[in-house]
């Protein structure tokens, strides 16, 4: 085969096939990171227009047990109850800063008779058990808390507790646990409560720090990947072009062209400086 016919052939329509084919997975990929890219950028719009909102009560908020929209995650909320300290329990496995811990989930009951849970902080585990060495005892009596709203969990599979711990912060098993009315749709990280308790508090939840991440960069590579491979399947068939045909007295000539120019170039460090030389002697 002279020419182009050779591009013609089921070896290289395979090639074209696999081309497209690895162009379209990496484009895939690059859309991917782009919406990757948007969930995060609702994450950071919630943090920037709930976190350090004004509170508002409860009821307010959460117009019944099961109710919780995501665009009110980080919403401070207000409430006033009693903690139901007897009734505390510790979510499992919560890392801070790969530290393994727990987090402090105390019931809070409502003067309208329901229960709210209120996460009050992050504990590390003790030194001997698989618990923290001390659980800080929330203030007594009528308490005033400030949390801010967080969705419900998911069972994990896999993932069991005994005890007053539990697995994940799934409400709907806590407040069949509890046997009592209580807020299933969103449960609180507390920010503030008053009066504050005589023991110091849990470790909180600061404000997540504003990043993106690189998914912008990532697709950015991706979609550009996939462009290389046209660019790789273009030189190849090229150079089998010239292949083909380089006994063609005009493909020769261009060889000869190119041969020429390379043998023209430096080819190191010193043969420009030699060259370089030789410029100026002349």
């Amino acid at each position: 085969m002279t020419g182009w016919q050779f591009a013609f052939s089921r070896r290289w329509a395979g090639y074209l096939a696999l081309t497209i084919l690895f162009a379209a997975v990496c484009s895939g990929l690059g859309v991917w990171q782009l919406a990757r890219r948007d969930e995060a950028l609702t994450e950071l719009f919630k943090i920037e227009s709930n976190f350090d909102s004004n509170p508002v009560p409860v009821a307010e908020a959460l117009d019944d047990l099961t109710a919780f929209d995501e665009s009110q995650k980080w919403m401070p909320v207000e409430l006033t109850g009693t903690y139901l300290i007897e009734d505390e329990m510790l979510a499992r496995n919560r890392p801070l800063n790969v530290n393994p811990g727990f987090e402090v989930l105390t019931p809070l009951l409502l003067s309208d008779n329901t229960i709210f849970i209120v996460n009050r902080g992050w504990l590390p585990t003790g030194q001997e058990q698989d618990a923290p060495d001390t659980v800080p005892a929330p203030p007594s009596g009528t308490v005033t808390v400030v949390a801010r709203l967080k969705a419900a969990e998911p069972d994990l599979p896999g993932r069991t507790a005994s005890g007053n711990q539990v697995a994940t912060i799934n409400l709907t098993t806590i407040a069949e646990r509890l046997d009592a009315p209580t807020y299933t749709g969103a449960y609180g990280l507390m920010d503030t409560e008053s009066p504050a308790a005589t023991e110091k508090r849990p470790t909180a939840v600061v404000k997540p720090v504003r990043d993106e991440g690189p998914h912008l960069s990532y697709a950015f590579q991706w979609f550009v990947f996939g462009l290389l491979a046209f660019i790789g399947l273009g030189w190849a068939l090229r150079e089998e072009y010239r292949s083909v045909n380089a006994e063609d007295p005009e493909e020769r000539a261009r060889a000869d062209e190119r041969a020429r120019k390379r043998a023209a170039k430096p080819r190191n460090d010193a043969e420009v400086e030699d060259a370089l030389l030789d410029r100026q002697l002349t």
